[in-house]
């Protein structure tokens, strides 16, 4: 019924995974970001006036992804560097001896990376989601002088019933909302029936009035000129505020919040639901590296087959990292739906490291 080990016991693997996992979270952001520096910073410092503290907030912004990213695979490695020394050691088979399950012995390992996972989710959110979206606002502008935040938004489309609507710019926001370069596309159906098109349209209460519109009828192919025409009863301007989202320069609540704002405007979010939930299913990825890293763990003592149970385990835990990212682009094509693009391989191996440890230790 002692779930745990001893508080000795449970206090030592513990140990030994985290420090193992974070000395090769160390070395892989070291060598990582190395190999990096060497193909960007010669593009920032090419750039005139650029010089190396340039260089050194380039880091700042890049190391956060590469930890997070990399995070849950230094995780792999630590469990089986440490597994590794405590089969050479006979350790586990002295906790077998005293009677602890294979669960048991794994069970401090899992409560130490629920910790690391909730570390990293924090650390997404506070960090790296900021860094992301401030690098690629630098490298949007091919590492020179940032532009100062514009109130124009571009190209933004909106869905009402059949109909589309179009605005090249929108400026301004509330009541003083301005389109510029508007088209409206009015369907009946399944099929176009009409198109009209106009300078600028501006919110005068519950509607939006043309200027300079011009209506073209594709049944009757004619095109005609319409004064003060009035259209969009009902669409507010808010609707057109919100342009293309970018779900990894945003923390989890503020992507909550864009994706229902989005659903109100009538535009698909399942790509943004996938990666939202993957916010989530990504940080708690190091729960399954101590169950995939134990199947090279627990044989080790019998089959002396140590660096073969190791490359097994590296094996699994390989295989996930390539199912999460194939079930993630199939989530953002929107093959898969967003549940199964961010839970589905977190699912599926886990239930394959608990089947392999059950029948093989249990």
């Amino acid at each position: 019924m002692h779930f745990f080990p001893s508080r000795n016991i449970t206090m030592y693997m513990a140990k030994l995974f985290i420090i193992r996992s974070f000395a090769v979270l160390t070395m892989l952001v070291l060598i990582l970001m190395t190999l990096d520096l060497l193909g960007e910073s010669g593009k920032i410092l090419a750039v005139p006036g650029n010089d190396q503290g340039d260089v050194l907030h380039y880091v700042s912004m890049r190391a956060p992804q590469i930890i997070a990213r990399f995070l849950p695979f230094s995780a792999l490695l630590g469990t089986l560097i440490a597994f590794a020394g405590l089969s050479q050691n006979s350790e586990v088979v002295a906790m077998k001896a005293a009677s602890l399950s294979a669960h048991q012995i794994l069970a401090p390992m899992f409560v130490a990376s629920l910790g690391v996972a909730l570390i990293s989710f924090v650390f997404n959110d506070a960090v790296v989601a900021p860094s992301t979206a401030r690098l690629k606002v630098w490298q949007a502008a091919e590492y020179g002088a940032v532009a100062p935040n514009s109130d124009a938004r571009n190209n933004v489309w909106v869905r009402e019933g059949n109909d589309l609507i179009n605005a090249g710019n929108v400026v301004g926001s509330g009541d003083d909302t301005v389109l510029e370069n508007v088209r409206i596309y009015l369907r009946a159906n399944g099929g176009l029936r009409q198109v009209v098109t106009a300078m600028q349209a501006r919110y005068i209460g519950d509607a939006w009035q043309l200027e300079n519109a011009k209506s073209f009828d594709v049944a009757t192919t004619t095109e005609t000129k319409p004064a003060n025409l009035i259209i969009g009863r009902g669409i507010t301007p808010d609707r057109f505020n919100y342009v293309k989202v970018d779900g990894d320069s945003l923390a989890f609540l503020p992507l909550m919040r864009a994706i229902d704002d989005l659903k109100a405007a009538g535009r698909r979010t399942d790509n943004l639901e996938g990666i939202l939930w993957h916010k989530i299913s990504a940080p708690l990825s190091t729960l399954l590296m101590p169950l995939l890293g134990a199947v090279a763990a627990f044989g080790l003592a019998r089959s002396g087959a140590l660096f073969l149970r190791a490359v097994i385990g590296m094996a699994l835990g390989f295989t996930y990292f390539v199912a999460d990212n194939f079930a993630l682009a199939m989530g953002n094509l929107g093959a898969y739906p967003p549940w199964i693009a961010a839970w589905g391989p977190f699912l599926l191996f886990f239930l394959i490291g608990e089947t392999v440890l059950v029948r093989t230790e249990e």
